[in-house]
């Protein structure tokens, strides 16, 4: 039987925020070297959700648009697109072209745009549109990277230091275990023991392990036979990262979502918990059913 399929969107939209630097550097190197890093960049969430509804192109969830920084000093903003669907999409080169105009026209900015491909077709590979006429010529291109393209390079993957590494390793290893969850538990432990035997700090596991579990789904039974070989390799190595901060994850989130608004003191603080328990209730559903439409999704992130 196919596994579940898991919902790509969230955690690939989280993970890209908390590691923006690292995922430009990864995938887009030529224009990160442009970037300042050393000046804070900024994610334009309420410019963005306004060019897809004036364009009538609807809320691309993982989408992102951030504002960074030249080393001259000049403003830059990235519009990266990621398109998680396993299949590829008609009209995609038309959305990008439409995305770049309507920033222009509401903004005056003219984006880079990048696109993260994590489809499984190899021959699908947009990077243009455009028009040619005689005397008029329209040629629109976008920086484009294909998942697809490493996994003949796992070695290659296995040894980088950069967090989106792992993030590519886990995504790939979605779809090429997906007929076999003994396949799937045995990748998803290799992937979790190599964020310590690299030595990230406790935050950085933390965060590559939350992208893990949530996109590499395992049946019930096979999930508690991965914990039990988790837990028994973190007793070994005297850490308990993981097992005590995710193994009762909705119970862990509402006492955690509480914490944050208690120590904060703060409306902010109260926000922050109340999002974070929703995106775990929204990954318990997931891993329960799958996927969930997006109207229940937005039921879910509006709960109080």
């Amino acid at each position: 039987m196919t596994l579940p399929r898991a919902d790509l969107d969230g955690p690939w939209k989280d993970i890209l925020r908390a590691y923006f630097p690292q995922a430009m550097q990864f995938f887009f190197p030529n224009t990160a070297a442009l970037i300042d890093w050393e000046r804070s960049h900024e994610f334009l969430d309420k410019e963005f959700i306004q060019i897809a509804r004036e364009g009538g192109l609807g809320r691309r969830y993982a989408d992102q648009l951030v504002k960074v920084w030249r080393k001259d000093g000049k403003e830059i903003w990235l519009l990266v697109h990621l398109e998680v669907q396993s299949q590829s999409e008609s009209g995609f080169e038309e959305r990008m072209f439409v995305y770049s105009l309507r920033i222009f026209d509401l903004f005056r900015q003219i984006p880079v745009s990048l696109a993260i491909l994590c489809d499984e077709s190899d021959r699908w590979r947009p990077q243009y549109y455009g028009a040619d006429y005689p005397d008029s010529r329209l040629n629109f291109e976008f920086g484009t990277v294909k998942l697809l393209d490493w996994r003949n390079r796992i070695a290659e993957l296995e040894s980088s230091d950069n967090p989106f590494a792992t993030v590519v390793m886990a995504h790939l290893k979605v779809h090429e275990t997906k007929r076999s969850s003994e396949d799937r538990k045995a990748w998803k432990f290799r992937l979790t023991k190599a964020l310590y035997e690299k030595g990230y700090e406790r935050q950085q596991i933390l965060d590559l392990y939350r992208f893990i579990d949530w996109v590499m789904i395992l049946p019930e039974a096979v999930e508690r036979e991965f914990w039990q070989e988790l837990q028994t390799f973190e007793e070994e190595r005297k850490v308990t990262y993981v097992s005590n901060a995710e193994r009762f994850g909705f119970e862990r989130g509402v006492q955690e979502g509480r914490k944050v608004g208690l120590q904060e003191g703060l409306q902010e603080g109260l926000q922050e918990g109340l999002q974070h328990e929703r995106s775990l209730i929204v990954r318990l559903l997931t891993r329960r059913l799958g996927t969930i439409s997006p109207d229940a999704e937005s039921q879910v992130r509006s709960l109080s």
